[in-house]
């Protein structure tokens, strides 16, 4: 790829993560309005999450789509359940810890992803990379302090999550020369499956139906469409230190759309954040953090 090639694909990488960030941070608004039971919460956005992404999935990649799904194979089944894993726990986080213990672990993505990267795909952290994912550390403690829950529960949600959320990150990276979107696709329909039969889609109103739908396409269908995009772009550390943009958008959602004012703790901690994602986001394409190509296998004929 040519130095132009790969800045255009990093600066295109860089606001799809932003995107991606953006759509995730409106959770917060649905939750709020919502009288439905976790489960339903759960299987209702991933119903509309996937059939966004069907309708993504046959527009962008037609009859190659199942061909596609069965060249990731081992790959593209661990990508779907890890998927499925960490927005189905993000959305029961939501119901059954506090913002804070969600928050809290989020910080620790960047992080964990930089990790997997190093070992198993050799992307080096530049310097500027590991000041932003310290500064966003930090700006996420300050919002936290004093408000996090030690139960069982409210710690092991927010872990899966953040874990499973750092191998999806590090697969979609590491095969990049295949569209993740039929596996995207996938992951949310299993959540349908596994999530389903426990929700009580009856006693659901037309107020949180309406809430599925938006949040169901915009949200979810939207927002996990653009990580596949960023994730094949970025280094698996930026990708989740982007995505953190959510962290700070999230709680000025809900103070504009409910005047809920955020604590003081709260804005500092977020500006302190969104310091972090100015920082890497305004990062020269070409710092050192994009690493060679790897050898690219040839593709299986159908």
């Amino acid at each position: 790829m040519s130095t132009v090639a790969e800045r255009k694909a990093t600066r295109n990488g860089r606001i799809a993560m932003l995107g991606a960030g953006l759509a995730w941070s409106t959770a917060g608004l649905g939750q709020h309005a919502l009288d439905a039971t976790p489960a339903t919460d759960v299987a209702g956005r991933a119903l509309f999450a996937f059939l966004t992404l069907l309708v993504i999935v046959l527009l962008t990649e037609g009859p190659k789509a199942l061909s596609s799904l069965r060249s990731l194979g081992f790959d593209g089944i661990v990508l779907a359940l890890c998927l499925a894993i960490s927005s189905g726990t993000f959305m029961l986080a939501l119901n059954y810890t506090t913002v804070a213990n969600v928050l809290f672990f989020m910080a620790a993505a960047p992080f964990l992803a930089a990790v997997l990267g190093r070992v198993i795909l050799s992307d080096r952290i530049s310097r500027r990379t590991g000041a932003a994912m310290g500064i966003a550390a930090a700006g996420v403690a300050i919002m936290v302090v004093g408000s996090l829950d030690a139960g069982v529960l409210t710690v092991f949600l927010p872990i899966l999550m953040t874990a499973t959320f750092a191998v999806v990150i590090v697969i979609t990276r590491y095969r990049r020369e295949v569209s993740m979107m039929p596996a995207t696709c996938l992951s949310q329909g299993l959540i349908v499956v596994v999530v389903g039969p426990f929700a009580s889609f009856g006693s659901a109103t037309a107020s949180d139906w309406r809430i599925f739908v938006v949040l169901g396409v915009l949200q979810m269908g939207f927002g996990l469409t653009l990580l596949t995009i960023g994730a094949r772009a970025l280094p698996p550390a930026e990708v989740a230190l982007l995505a953190m943009i959510e962290v700070v958008l999230g709680p000025l959602w809900v103070w504009l759309a409910y005047a809920e004012q955020p604590a003081t703790a709260t804005l500092v901690g977020g500006t302190v954040v969104s310091v972090a994602v100015i920082v890497q986001a305004t990062a020269r394409e070409d710092s050192g953090q994009i690493e060679p190509e790897r050898a690219v296998p040839a593709a299986s004929p159908d």
